[in-house]
């Protein structure tokens, strides 16, 4: 009954699938002309692909959601039958979905329908008709599921969508409705308030407000356009860690966007990243009549360039470790389903970095980015945590380099003190990996940083490096993110600030109002003071703008407020006289006169760079 499910992860899990399988008996109920495709739970809810001749609006969901508390108010038992490929054609003949999926399973597989009410009943119904007459329900699934429908205490269907069968573009468009569920109420509406709270701050709906960024199907889908105020963010964090870089060792290098396929071949990219990438075709002959056609690839990372880098020279023991940097655009073919605002993009710059260094000094150099990493999360108010994923089934190096680097990354975040959970079996094929997960003002969980050891790059492009007894040993390579993407990370910095960004990373910092046109002079005197303080100068001034519009001072802070500008400065007959301004704080309000040296003083403690 309900409220007997213990509440772990793994019974949240089945809560929602159940949840989904009471969605569609709800859907059948109201629509017996539906086919079904799959319904899975998923982060955060679930949800059902249906096929139906007539598309579903927002009063539909509200049907569905009434029909499913009907269901769970019945007490509908969920039983588990195992069938043959036989006995499951004949229960969804009149399901094509589910018997395309039935038959691709192999021949050896134990089938296993649920069936939500009477059984027998459920059996004996030979379509979606007779199966709402009897109150049953029938689904293709491993489950598990919940013993009783009762035990859906609390649910919500949260939006519709749609989604081609399979992931299949050349396959029909079905309807994706998607729901949420919890154990309880209290746990469903803290949920639903965090949701509302993400549709404020979602980046998308700032991005557009603010004057941040846009996208273009003329440009291509998951190609951001970034507009004045966008690229004065994404350069002032890039010129801020690149400081802390210089501060830390790094070289700065900049690497080409394209690169003969051969690179990709000898990288492993062409052969196990090639529908991810952008390949094309030149002619280089003189006449143009494709007899010399070279292969060219679009960079989806860095890594090969840095390489080349280091190649490039004979390296000792005493150089190392090489520490090269990178803001590097790459560009990566995601499906455009999954392409969302800046969070996932097609083309993207990287905060790269990679290290070669001796196995001696793997851990020390992860321990200096782990340091890193904390300045810059600490930064941005982000509470975080580690996790190390471990070998893979599939996977190069030996059994001794597995370990000495897991026990190099493992030693690294006790030495900083970093608390990490073991995802045993999820590192990559070439080397395990730290994962930095950070969580936002609404508490939601996102990836941002990334430290992999990486034992294929040095192997493939026979790195080496000279020993003190000049031999030749082979560097371990450390690829790095602290960022991850940048366009990524200001999506999540928009979300989590509601894009009111910090006053040092705002695109305009203050402005000033002149009350009237004889106030302007006064004005642009005051924004000229500002704007060269001193602290401003690794930025290139302080961003400081005079409204001199010809419109009410009531429109012209009401913009700024708008804009989300940290300070609005206020300057009439009273200001001019006394050398002042008219503070008003974008959180705090109307902050009363302060002498303009005063505030001076003030402003530059919040415009200059964070210590890093």
């Amino acid at each position: 009954m309900s409220g007997q499910l213990e509440h772990t992860p793994e019974n949240l899990q089945m809560l929602r699938h159940s949840a989904a399988h009471i969605m569609a008996q709800a859907i059948q109920e109201l629509h017996p002309e539906a086919h079904f495709g799959i319904g899975p739970a998923v982060e955060n809810g679930f949800y059902y692909d249906i096929e139906l001749p007539e598309t579903l609006g927002p009063d539909d969901l509200k049907a569905i959601e009434k029909r499913m508390k009907k269901i769970v108010g019945r007490h509908e038992d969920f039983t588990r039958k195992v069938v043959d490929k036989g006995e499951a054609r004949a229960i969804f003949a009149d399901q094509p979905l589910k018997l395309e999926l039935i038959d691709e399973l192999p021949a050896d597989e134990e089938i296993t329908v649920y069936i939500q009410g009477d059984a027998e009943a459920a059996l004996a119904a030979k379509d979606a008709e007779a199966r709402n007459a009897a109150k049953v329900y029938l689904d293709l699934c491993r489950g598990p599921h919940i013993a009783n429908t009762s035990e859906l205490a609390a649910f919500k269907l949260t939006k519709l969508a749609g989604a081609y069968w399979r992931g299949d573009a050349d396959r029909q468009m079905l309807q994706r409705v998607y729901g949420t569920a919890f154990f309880s109420q209290e746990e469903l509406d803290a949920y639903l308030k965090q949701i509302e709270e993400a549709e404020k701050r979602d980046h998308r709906k700032l991005g557009r407000e603010l004057g941040i960024y846009m996208t273009s199907e003329e440009a291509g889908v998951g190609l951001p356009l970034y507009k004045p105020n966008g690229a004065r963010i994404i350069r002032v964090l890039q010129e801020w860690l690149r400081q802390g870089l210089y501060r830390r060792g790094y070289q700065e290098v900049i690497t080409p966007h394209i690169y003969n396929a051969d690179v990709w071949k000898r990288s492993g990219h062409y052969d196990f990243y090639h529908e991810n990438m952008y390949f094309f075709n030149i002619d280089e002959s003189e006449e143009k009549d494709g007899s010399k056609l070279s292969e060219y690839g679009v960079k989806p990372m860095n890594c090969p360039g840095h390489v080349l880098l280091y190649a490039d020279e004979l390296r000792s023991y005493k150089e190392l470790p090489i520490r090269y940097f990178e803001f590097g655009t790459v560009y990566r073919h995601e499906m455009s389903g999954v392409v969302h605002g800046l969070l996932r993009a097609r083309g993207f710059t990287q905060d790269d970095a990679h290290l070669f260094c001796r196995t001696d000094q793997v851990e020390d150099e992860v321990v200096k980015i782990l340091e890193l990493v904390d300045a810059i999360m600490s930064t941005f108010g982000f509470p975080y945590m580690a996790e190390i994923s471990t070998r893979p089934e599939h996977s190069i190096g030996s059994d001794e380099k597995w370990e000495q680097a897991q026990s190099a990354l493992e030693n690294a975040c006790k030495r900083y003190g970093l608390a990490y959970d073991i995802n045993e079996g999820d590192g990559a094929f070439y080397g395990p990996k730290i994962d930095i997960k950070v969580k936002d003002a609404i508490g939601r969980t996102w990836q941002c940083s990334t430290v992999q050891v990486d034992f294929n790059f040095p192997e493939r492009f026979k790195l080496t490096y000279r020993t003190a007894d000049n031999g030749e040993e082979q560097p371990w390579m450390l690829h790095r993110a602290i960022f991850g993407s940048i366009e990524r990370f200001l999506g999540i910095l928009l979300e989590h600030y509601a894009g009111a960004l910090p006053a040092w990373l705002s695109p305009t910092q203050a402005v000033v109002v002149p009350i009237a046109d004889r106030h302007l002079d006064y004005a642009e005197q005051v924004a000229a003071k500002l704007r060269v303080l001193p602290e401003a100068s690794a930025q290139g001034g302080a961003r400081v703008e005079v409204y001199a519009q010809n419109e009410p001072m009531r429109a012209k802070i009401r913009r700024a407020q708008k804009q989300k500008v940290p300070y609005m400065l206020v300057v009439g007959d009273d200001e001019v006289a006394a050398t002042s301004v008219s503070v008003r704080d974008r959180h705090a309000g109307d902050q009363g006169a302060m002498s303009l040296a005063d505030f001076a003083a003030k402003f530059a403690g919040e415009i200059s760079f964070p210590a890093l």
